[in-house]
C-alpha cells in the first residue's frame, strides 16, 4: 500500500469478502487491523503513509520497551 486510506479501503473490501465467504477468524483479524488503521489515521491526520505493524502497535502502546525512542 502506498497511503493509509488506500490500506483502510483494502481492508474494508476484504471484510465484505470474508464475511461473505464465512470466513469468520479473517473477518476478527482484518476488523481489528482496520481499527488499528483508523486510530493511527486519528492520532496523525497529517501523516498519509501507510504504517507497517511496529508503528501502529506503538501508537496504541507508546510506553512499551520496544516503542521508547533514545536521544544519543
Amino acid at each position: 500500500m502506498n497511503t493509509i486510506d488506500e490500506h483502510i479501503q483494502k481492508d474494508q473490501n476484504e471484510i465484505l469478502s470474508a464475511k461473505a465467504q464465512g470466513n469468520n477468524p479473517k473477518v476478527r483479524h482484518l476488523e481489528d487491523e482496520l481499527h488499528s488503521l483508523e486510530e493511527y489515521k486519528e492520532h496523525h491526520p497529517e501523516d498519509k503513509h501507510d504504517p507497517n505493524a511496529l508503528e501502529l502497535f506503538c501508537d496504541a502502546n507508546p510506553d512499551e520497551p520496544e516503542c521508547r525512542v533514545y536521544d544519543d
